[in-house]
């Protein structure tokens, strides 16, 4: 497998690419330059949306729009562009970070602390009304997040542990039981955001590892894709058939980064993936 370059950009911190099935297109952030990106593959067309704070992560709504996990929470644009607060809860050096749907529509919003505060970090489930449950309140870099194909298993990361968890689904959407799945090597990178494909294998992207790797149900490790880049930071599948791997990345940090650092990869034909819910407020 061989990554291309899809979007040709400087993004200081790429993260968190979702396939817009409705719209057909590919959403985007760059985190620090606070900017929400959208492609088309089928026609090339690029949007850029600029938030007014650092974005970790853009969803699509069911009913058009985005919701956005921002520094000082949680909004909504809706499909004219019109902002509003779904949560507002600003902490002082604390921003938004990865975010995912679940398949009962509610949001999963993880937050770190700038200096990356051991424990300062959080899990929080939103439902569609904005009613919030703390679901891990002791993250330090909260990132990955995906639902195994039927929906009874949670995958989750939290950078600096090195490792991908499990948890079982409850009947509620909540979740109970974590424990490790996979762990990488010192040496091998972080691993960042995460995807599930239609096999209920675990992609991961590895900050510092220049490379995805996949993960089998069992926590076996099974296939590696080399990267142009140090650091992709998350992946999902896309495209018509939900076949190629995107792979976002970052320049931040780097002295000399790479060509393709900080533009949107992918990989063609990489595996088949699960079509993801929009956000269902």
């Amino acid at each position: 497998m061989r990554a291309e370059t899809a979007v040709r950009a400087h993004a200081a911190l790429g993260e968190g690419p979702t396939w817009d099935a409705a719209a057909g297109r590919l959403l985007w952030v760059d985190i620090l330059g606070s900017r929400v990106h959208t492609w088309e593959p089928a026609t090339g067309r690029r949007t850029v949306l600029a938030t007014e704070q650092h974005v970790g992560a853009a969803k699509p709504r069911a009913g058009g729009g985005l919701v956005v996990n921002l520094r000082d929470g949680v909004g909504l644009y809706d499909a004219g562009g019109g902002f509003g607060w779904l949560r507002h809860e600003p902490v002082p050096g604390r921003r938004g970070n990865d975010a995912a749907v679940a398949p009962d529509g509610a949001l999963w919003a993880g937050t770190m602390c700038y200096d990356e505060t051991p424990g300062g970090g959080a899990l929080t489930r939103l439902a569609p009304d904005g009613t919030a449950v703390t679901v891990l309140d002791d993250a330090t870099v909260s990132n990955g997040i995906g639902w195994s194909p039927d929906g009874t298993l949670l995958y989750y990361v939290d950078s600096p542990t090195r490792r991908i968890d499990v948890f079982d689904v409850r009947e509620d959407g909540l979740v109970t039981g974590r424990r490790p799945l996979a762990e990488v090597e010192a040496g091998a990178g972080y691993p960042d955001g995460l995807t599930v494909d239609a096999d209920g294998c675990v992609w991961v992207a590895l900050w510092d590892g220049a490379a995805v790797r996949r993960y089998t149900p069992r926590g076996v490790l099974d296939r590696v894709v080399e990267l142009p880049v140090r650091r992709p930071t998350a992946c999902a599948f896309g495209g018509a058939g939900l076949g190629d791997l995107y792979v976002t990345t970052a320049r931040v940090g780097l002295a000399s980064p790479s060509a393709q650092a900080g533009s949107l990869l992918v990989v063609p034909d990489a595996g088949s993936g699960v079509a993801q819910p929009a956000f269902a407020g």
